[in-house]
């Protein structure tokens, strides 16, 4: 039996179960970041015992740099130094390809770093990535890859491609922690012929999973709809599909109308840092001083911690003299959002209903960008 079953369809959209060696996850399913070990603001009990998250996100490439592996492997691996006894999905530091361009130069093995913390030298590729992914003991593995930028040409493009198709069949051959799981990483930039290669020739390589990455790196959103449909038809059917950094409410319940189960997005913690609550109907700058005697909660609707006991204004005066408190309840009420709309989309699908739910929060969505 594989790791992941699909109870519900409706239309494409698809409500799954994914096991883990830490636990059963419901899908379609958000998972909050916690680059660092953490989710930011965040304690483990309350993610899991208050929020109810089912599984979280690491980062090797910032997790290598700090603690260091030699710390994490005398840990007993990142859930036992986290205290997180929930799942955890652990990018393999491709993004960072991506992202930290000007600090590294790229070889046929894998990258060159001068760490962005002190400038420290040291080489990232998928035989490394998978070797501290597995002391990580993460419960899933992305195999390493390059997010190919944004513009590319089709020339780019392909030799981009070319190369993580390299990088991933040598990240499919590394030896895993038991019980994690591997997941493999579609790329292709804008080019939907080059998207449904990368996806075929992956699915070849029998992965545990299969995810879309190089995308939200700045294109146009309907053309990221596109790559999505691109990409699906070269994914097997019964394995789970992760969007990577993404994304947005409404682009999350887009996605799961294309067959996705499984994403990511810094945007509630960031959010919540800033004072921007989601709300049912509209995204409220809650620090704004319009709240400063608003004492209701931050969404009449919701039923998180945050809006059960605390008003508006108090939460607006927490960040007017910088208290931390404020920051956290946001952060609370953001992240109870998205894990309630990924139960609100289960729901839907089980029920058949998810083309009435999406056409109702497309209508809402389009009344808020932020929710865009």
């Amino acid at each position: 039996m594989g790791c992941f079953e699909i109870s519900a369809r409706s239309g494409r959209a698809r409500r799954g179960r994914l096991r883990t060696a830490h636990g059963m996850v419901e899908t379609p399913v958000f998972m909050p970041v916690g680059t660092r070990g953490t989710v930011k603001a965040m304690t483990p009990r309350e993610m899991a015992e208050d929020l109810d998250s089912e599984i979280i996100l690491g980062n090797t490439y910032h997790l290598f740099l700090k603690p260091g592996l030699e710390i994490m492997e005398a840990a007993g691996g990142l859930h036992k130094f986290s205290g997180w006894n929930r799942a955890i999905l652990t990018d393999s530091g491709g993004f960072q390809v991506f992202s930290l361009a000007p600090l590294r130069k790229i070889t046929p093995d894998g990258v060159k770093f001068a760490s962005h913390i002190d400038g420290t030298r040291f080489f990232l590729g998928p035989v490394e990535s998978m070797k501290i992914q597995r002391i990580l003991g993460s419960d899933i593995a992305m195999a390493f890859d390059e997010c190919t930028p944004f513009p590319a040409t089709r020339k780019q493009a392909e030799k981009s491609l070319e190369m993580t198709l390299r990088w991933e069949r040598m990240s499919f051959e590394q030896e895993a922690a038991p019980g994690q799981l591997k997941f493999g990483i579609v790329q292709g930039s804008v080019y939907p012929d080059l998207r449904l290669y990368s996806a075929a020739e992956l699915a070849k390589l029998d992965f545990d999973g299969y995810s879309i990455g190089g995308l939200s790196v700045g294109e146009p959103e309907e053309v990221m709809f596109d790559m999505i449909d691109a990409a699906t038809p070269g994914m097997p059917e019964e394995k789970p599909r992760y969007l990577m950094g993404v994304g947005t409410p409404y682009q999350i319940v887009e996605a799961v109308a294309r067959g996705i189960d499984m994403f990511d997005c810094v945007m509630p913690t960031r959010l919540g840092r800033h004072g921007s609550a989601f709300t049912g109907a509209d995204t409220i700058p809650v620090k704004a001083g319009r709240y400063a005697a608003d004492f209701g909660p931050m969404d009449p609707e919701c039923d998180c911690y945050a809006c059960r006991n605390f008003s508006r204004a108090y939460i607006r005066h927490l960040f007017n003299v910088g208290e931390i408190l404020g920051v956290r309840l946001v952060t609370w009420h953001n992240i109870h959002y998205f894990l309630t709309l990924m139960r609100k989309i289960r729901k839907a699908i089980e029920t058949d209903r998810f083309e009435e739910f999406r056409r109702d929060f497309s209508a809402l969505a389009g009344k808020n960008t932020l929710l865009q």
